[in-house]
């Protein structure tokens, strides 16, 4: 009698742990399905795929160098070229139209692509707007559930861990007391060893389930597959050029801090040299448009 209690028992038991683990597989698995669906069939367009990489403003660099209106020198200063100055040209997309923009806002004086990207508020406005215009093409993906976030389920698992491992341990010392008589007590006690040898693959079998319906980071991965166009298009030391003038968030070139000299004699007689140049600290070239000589 006691083998056939321990069978129905250890049965009820094993029954009690995998079903939520199928179920939770059949779950995973559907919201897998979906989520897998909705990402094949984002087409997203190259610039806001470059939003959401975090790399709009690289991008629309490397646009307007190709174009011919902007220019990077070794240092990471991006100035205009004649054609950016240009204001009967403007880009076709709004990101490298936005950026031009701000270049002219800055222009004759050189700046660096990260200080407009950081910095420059209507930049950064006109880039938002942009952002969120095209984020509500993205399809809305399920979550997969995890059980993060919520105590009162990790509490019950905890509990109930506790409960299972006690009661493996209880069955475990009852199914080897004393010797089975006969093929029905001995049959009782195949099945109730056969549910115990489960109960201990619980844990891994959950392992299982979590690692075969994960789907990562679809999107994320769609998104990253492959770069701007524009920047594929650069030559190496072009994105070089624009690479360095992009991680460069805090130089605003050329005019981070007025020197002029401190004796009234000396402002008195370099006063009019001073009307046509300016000293910029941190200024290693001078681009101011008037001073443009033709080559003779």
């Amino acid at each position: 009698m006691l083998r056939y209690v321990l069978a129905i028992s250890v049965s009820l038991v094993t029954a009690a742990v995998y079903g939520p683990l199928a179920l939770r597989w059949r779950r995973r698995a559907r919201i897998r399905r979906e989520i897998l669906r909705l990402v094949a069939a984002v087409r997203p367009e190259p610039y806001h795929a470059a939003v959401l990489r975090g790399e709009a403003t690289e991008a629309a660099a490397a646009e307007l160098v190709l174009d011919g209106y902007l220019g990077i020198d070794g240092e990471g200063a991006a100035f205009l070229t004649e054609e950016g100055r240009d204001h009967t040209r403007p880009p076709a997309h709004p990101l490298p139209a936005a950026l031009l923009d701000a270049l002219r806002r800055h222009d004759p004086q050189p700046v660096s692509l990260g200080w407009i990207a950081w910095s420059d508020e209507e930049y950064r406005r006109r880039c938002g707007a942009y952002g969120a215009e095209r984020a509500d093409l993205l399809p809305e993906l399920p979550k997969m559930p995890d059980g993060e976030g919520n105590r009162l389920p990790a509490c019950c698992g905890c509990v109930g861990i506790v409960l299972t491992m006690f009661f493996w341990c209880l069955a475990s010392v009852l199914l080897v007391a004393e010797r089975p008589h006969g093929v029905r007590e001995w049959a009782c006690a195949v099945v109730a060893g056969l549910g115990l040898l489960a109960l201990l693959g619980a844990e891994k079998a959950h392992r299982k389930v979590r690692a075969r319906t994960e789907c990562g980071d679809p999107l994320g991965d769609l998104i990253r597959a492959e770069p701007h166009p524009a920047f594929a298009a650069l030559d190496e030391q072009q994105r070089l050029d624009v690479l360095r003038s992009s991680a460069d968030h805090f130089t605003w070139r050329g005019v981070d801090q007025i020197v002029v000299a401190d004796d009234e004699d000396e402002d008195d007689e370099d006063g009019e040299w001073l009307d046509d140049k300016v000293w910029w600290e941190d200024a290693y070239e001078y681009r101011a448009t008037d001073e443009d000589e033709p080559e003779t």
